[in-house]
């Protein structure tokens, strides 16, 4: 059963009716919110985005939700970030210069190499490769699942044992995180059907 609040962060830059859509489809109520305060209570927070890192950072810090978000970690709630959201938890992105992230993870968001015949964005369904399979995001989940990635990013962790799960375009890089209580995804559970929503579920189960 679900238990507490769930909010999702409205910063301006998500398709944050998609996500909280998901949420109702697996029985679970989420409320979208910019109010730092109501960020900050939250049982369990939803941190999603699309677009720019640099615009979605300065947002995040403008509206104070950055420092409502690192609190609500640090107190051991719940947290999920998804596709941006994820990137925006490490220290540094290379999108158009250098911009510094929140730093809750050590490490850089890089861009996909330029190699003939790859595509950027990485764009469609690609097979997840559990690394943490007692991941609870994971949890009644089968065996290299195919999940729906846009993306032209990723985050390169300092620590690759915060790393749960993992795609290849080519080469392997960091689907997924998870920490303690906090959860990330490169991918877009709300975009995934079956798979996406059972990890939906796990998470407004915490």
């Amino acid at each position: 059963m679900a238990t507490g609040n769930t909010v999702i962060v409205d910063y301006g830059m998500a398709n944050l009716r998609s996500v909280q859509k998901a949420f109702e489809q697996v029985g679970h109520a989420a409320t979208i919110t910019s109010d730092p305060n109501t960020v900050a209570e939250a049982s369990k927070l939803v941190l999603p985005g699309v677009g720019a890192f640099r615009d979605a950072i300065a947002r995040l810090r403008e509206t104070h939700l950055a420092e409502a978000i690192a609190a609500h970690i640090q107190q051991g709630r719940p947290f999920l970030g998804i596709c941006l959201g994820m990137q925006m938890l490490f220290t540094r992105d290379h999108e158009d210069g250098l911009h510094e992230g929140l730093d809750l993870f050590a490490g850089d968001v890089v861009r996909f190499p330029a190699i003939p015949g790859l595509k950027v964005p990485h764009m469609g369904w690609n097979t997840l490769k559990f690394t943490s399979p007692k991941c609870p995001l994971f949890a009644g989940l089968p065996a290299d699942p195919a999940v729906y990635f846009v993306h032209s990013y990723f985050p390169t962790p300092t620590d690759q044992k915060c790393i749960a799960a993992t795609a290849d375009y080519p080469e392997p890089f960091a689907a997924a995180i998870w920490r303690d209580n906090v959860f990330a995804t490169q991918f877009h559970p709300e975009k995934s059907q079956r798979i996406g929503m059972q990890m939906l579920k796990n998470f407004a189960a915490m």
